[in-house]
């Protein structure tokens, strides 16, 4: 059995100005074409699948033309949960029309899939509350898996903690996962879960994440999980939340596919990629990663000269930049202009002045009885090592005459 693992898409996401739909259109189109290359039987979409609660009409069309296509008319399973960017409801909203092409949606962990059978042989022979066991086309053996989509502490404590409601998160989800196991995942079938979980192993660091993921980790938010409470019986844990892709160190492989496209300046040059997986019942995963090569880069670039500047962003179009320049007095206007003309793609634009080392001791004293833009260039000389110039000047000058 093959499967492809994938997650945080983020449908709809902006980068400050700048409407990444196309990119988000080419890189799925990308994983379809994966999944057809690869003649995978399953689709593993571990959550984040749009970007908030609410997301814009063109978005909501790509995720559902995009799990159409994956789907391959009923011939391949997709399976799909909510993440903390989701709403649970708007996920489950359209599962009736879904199922009729083999596409599971869960948004809720006490989610109950309904069976059901396609006339191309798939079929959903089992559910419970957080789990469904899958018969897919050309196979004798089922594929059974844990559905573990997001949620809050409360909410998970809600649906797992009636009868232990003093026990922490991990102590509910590792009850509950044993419990499905003990009853659904013998050696008879293949067994995964899938999570939207901040996942870390006991006694190692916690992996990584970036700084515009969002973090699950807040008061009231869920807490982390750590691998040693996965049942023994999983053979694969697909999950998502984290944007790097990475593995977290266990017995058998527990998983962040990483987000498609990067999404913010701290996820600059990473690798993107889908998970495959091959597996039987009873044996261990075989794994590879397919790189993904679609969307826009993102990367951080320092010049100390505005010519050298310029000619790499007409080098490089097809990128996001965060450009830093190192220069002895600040930008002005007519400089701004020649690097943003040069490359249509400049996110930001960090000055970073150079300063001489005389200047870099403190002053004795500050002498209150000069006027408000004396003390001002005082200050700036003594911070930055140089006056500031007339532009600057000229915004101070209004500020002056308007509080006037």
């Amino acid at each position: 059995m093959k499967i492809l693992h994938t997650a945080d898409w983020h449908l709809g996401k902006r980068l400050q100005q700048f409407n990444r739909i196309d990119e988000q259109c080419q890189v799925l189109d990308e994983i379809v074409n994966i999944a057809e290359k690869e003649a995978v039987d399953l689709v593993l979409i571990a959550g984040d699948l749009f970007d908030t609660f609410n997301p814009i009409t063109e978005a909501i069309e790509l995720f559902y033309r995009t799990l159409h296509r994956l789907s391959n008319s009923g011939e391949r399973a997709v399976v799909a949960i909510a993440g903390n960017h989701d709403s649970a409801q708007r996920i489950e909203a359209p599962h009736p029309l879904a199922a009729a092409c083999g596409i599971i949606l869960c948004g809720n962990p006490d989610t109950r899939i309904p069976p059901f059978t396609l006339d191309t042989g798939l079929e959903v022979s089992k559910s419970k509350p957080g789990f469904v066991e899958i018969k897919l086309p050309n196979f004798n053996y089922p594929v059974r898996i844990i559905l573990t989509p997001y949620a809050n502490e409360v909410t998970f404590k809600k649906y797992l903690g009636k009868e232990h409601p003093q026990d922490q998160l991990r102590q509910l989800l590792s009850r509950r996962w044993d419990s499905l196991v003990k009853e659904y995942c013998d050696n008879k079938g293949v067994n995964l879960l899938m999570a939207h979980l901040y996942f870390m192993s006991r006694n190692a660091p916690a992996p990584e994440e970036s700084e515009d993921g969002r973090s699950i980790l807040y008061q009231g938010g869920a807490q982390a999980i750590f691998v040693e409470d996965l049942p023994k019986q999983i053979q694969y844990t697909a999950l998502g939340h984290l944007h790097r892709p990475q593995e977290i160190p266990a017995n058998k492989p527990v998983v962040y596919s990483g987000s498609p496209l990067s999404y913010s300046f701290s996820e600059a040059d990473q690798k993107k990629q889908v998970e495959i997986i091959e597996v039987v019942p009873g044996t261990l995963v075989s794994r590879k990663t397919v790189p993904l090569k679609k969307g826009r880069k993102l990367t951080k670039q320092r010049f100390e000269d505005l010519d050298g500047a310029v000619s790499w962003l007409e080098d490089h179009p097809n990128t996001f930049v965060e450009l830093t320049m190192v220069t002895d007095s600040y930008l002005g206007a007519k400089e701004k202009k020649r690097l943003h003309k040069a490359h249509k793609g400049i996110i930001t634009i960090i000055p970073e002045l150079r300063v001489s080392p005389e200047h870099k001791g403190p002053k004795e004293s500050i002498d209150l009885s000069k006027d408000l833009k004396s003390l001002f260039i005082e200050y700036f000389k003594y911070r930055k090592g140089q006056a500031p110039n007339a532009e600057l000047l000229e915004i101070l000058d209004e500020i002056i005459h308007s509080e006037q």
